[in-house]
């Protein structure tokens, strides 16, 4: 039996989760207007570059071509979405910050993985 490694695991996963992220925001009308109400200037651009970047980059990093390059806009937009979305939850107490953030958490760290390892 052939086992995958690590690397290819987690380079999977984290394909996964941005280029269904930026197709469901392609898609699914629910899920862009939510980015939209963000608040962040010049949201429909900011969606349409976001849309590009999780779907471009992922498909990147799934053929394992330019991941360190690839995974370095999802580094920034995961910080974004813990900053815009997940910070708030501190006001109301950190193991709530910590609940709400745990996967967005995860998942910085996967691309911090990727990118320390493709050097």
């Amino acid at each position: 039996m052939r086992y995958l490694s690590t690397m290819k695991l987690i380079r999977y996963a984290v394909a996964y989760v941005f280029v269904i992220s930026g197709l469901m925001k392609l898609l699914n009308t629910e899920t862009a207007n939510h980015f939209i109400g963000l608040g962040l200037p010049y949201p429909e651009m900011m969606l349409h570059l976001v849309i590009i970047l999780e779907i471009g980059c992922g498909i990147l990093v799934l053929l394992n071509k330019c991941v360190r390059t690839a995974v370095i806009p999802l580094i920034a937009i995961i910080i974004a979405a813990i900053l815009i979305t997940k910070l708030p939850y501190l006001n109301s107490n950190l193991l709530q910050f910590a609940f709400y953030a745990k996967l967005d958490i995860v998942m910085l760290v996967l691309l911090g993985i990727l990118y320390n390892r493709n050097q």
